[in-house]
Formats: C-alpha cells, structure tokens, sequence
C-alpha cells in the first residue's frame, strides 16, 4: 500500500474533471490539484515554453512527496513524450487512454478531435489513433478562456455561435466519435451533443484518470482506503472566486480553497 497523494495538474481548472473522474474510480485516495491559473492556456504557446511550464508544475507537485502524476492538460500531454523521460514518478497523460477509447466506440472509423492550437498542431491524437481510422482535428482556441469565464451552458448566444463555427467542419466529416482533447471541454458537453447528434462524446480526462487508476492499481500502489479521500487545490492566481468555478468542473459543492503558489520560483 501507498498512501502518498497523487498529483494532477493542468493550464488551469478543466483538470478538475479529471479530478472528478479519479474521485469517482479511486475514492480513497489522497490528490493535490494545481491549476496555473496565471498563465492560462497553455495552448497559444509554443512547445518549448509549454515544456518549460510543465516541468514547473511537476516540480511544484513533487515537493508533496506525490506517488505518480497525472497530466490533466490535453496541451502538456502533446507535447509529454519530450520530457517525461526525466521524470522520476510514474506520469499518465490524456492522450493515449482517449484515443484508445475512440478506437474502441467508433463504428465507421471516422474520428474527429477538437483540441487547442498545440495540441492540434502536434498531431498527437491522430497519431496515438493509428491505422485503419479516418481522423479530423480542429483547433479550438476560444473554448479554453470562455469556460473559464463561465460562458458555456446553453443559451449563451456566445459559445454557442463559437461552438457552431468549430463544429461544423465535423458534420460533413461524418465522423460518429469526438474526442474532446482538452480537459476543459466536457463543461461543454450538452452544447456539443446538440450540434452533433448521435456523435460519441470522449472525454479525454476521464480516460486519462481510468489509465491512471489501471497504473496504480496493477503497481499494488493503491492506498488501500476505499473511501475518505481529500483533495488540495492549489492554483497560480487570485484564489478568489474558486469554490464556485471548481464546482462546476467537478459537479458538486466545493467548500476548500485555493492556495496561491508562485510557480516561476519552481
């Protein structure tokens, strides 16, 4: 048994439905959170500072003795491959554990992927979805700032009109499986189920907390509780205001707050 916390870290709060998938399969285990609110997104830059911001975040998550990481950024997880190689714990992305649950759902092979700039550009998803799948991606890049500015249920005339400018491509695609590549797009979910009915929805971060989950659980380095988990949220950004965006991302009422972290100093 192995009672350290995981660690889980993402350009901002959409980690957070990582989070809640990982409180879900794994109750009893311990998280610390950390959102860099403060340079949210990642997903505008370019591979070496996105790199660079990771390696913080992973510095700042190691200093609670965490037993493994989980990269709850479609963003980093682009771009993993590059440093994870240094990294001493065991560390899970979006990607691969998405992409596999594609390949599993779709029925006429045809693949779509909504992502932001980097991710889209790294190629990653259709890579990780191999041969035999027709795939399409679409970079996103409003999506990311209008979450975390509440703009995403429907009836706002905003993301609404957004969404319907990213998504049509993928009706002429044809394509009958989705992969929302950015832990941030489930809150979007009922906006993207109306404008792309009878498509399957895969939420890349609850497929990277399953992986991870799978990792820990045939690792023997579960904690052993099966209930009675915390979680600690720390993020890089006036922590006012946190409670009511964080229960949105993980559906439920959040009482905790948010300590501010200088990350730079990481």
């Amino acid at each position: 048994m192995d009672e350290r916390p995981i660690g889980v870290f993402d350009s901002g709060l959409g980690g957070l439905t990582a989070v809640r998938e990982l409180m879900q399969v794994l109750p009893g285990e311990n998280i610390v959170y950390f959102g860099d609110t403060g340079r949210v997104p990642y997903g505008g830059r370019s591979d070496d500072t996105i790199i660079r911001y990771a390696q913080q975040d992973v510095r700042f998550l190691e200093s609670f003795d965490i037993k493994a990481i989980l990269v709850a950024c479609g963003t980093v997880s682009s771009v993993l491959h590059r440093f994870s190689g240094s990294l001493r714990l065991p560390v899970t992305g979006v990607v691969e554990p998405a992409a596999a649950a594609a390949r599993v759902a779709t029925k006429n092979r045809r693949v779509g992927i909504i992502g932001t700039a980097a991710t889209v550009r790294s190629k990653c998803y259709i890579q990780a979805l191999g041969g035999g799948i027709e795939a399409m991606a679409q970079a996103c890049p409003l999506f990311v700032p209008l979450v975390e500015n509440g703009r995403f249920k429907l009836g706002d005339v905003v993301i609404e009109t957004v969404a319907r400018e990213y998504l049509s491509p993928f009706i002429e695609f044809g394509c009958d499986t989705l992969i929302l590549g950015c832990t941030h797009y489930p809150l979007l979910r009922d906006i993207i189920a109306e404008l792309l009915p009878g498509v399957t929805l895969i939420d890349s971060g609850a497929a990277g907390a399953k992986s991870l989950a799978s990792l820990l659980r045939d690792g023997g380095s579960l904690c052993g509780r099966s209930s009675g988990g915390k979680v600690e949220y720390h993020v890089s950004d006036d922590p006012s205001g946190f409670g009511r965006l964080a229960s949105l991302f993980l559906g439920t009422c959040v009482n905790a707050d948010a300590r501010k972290v200088d990350i730079e100093t990481y």
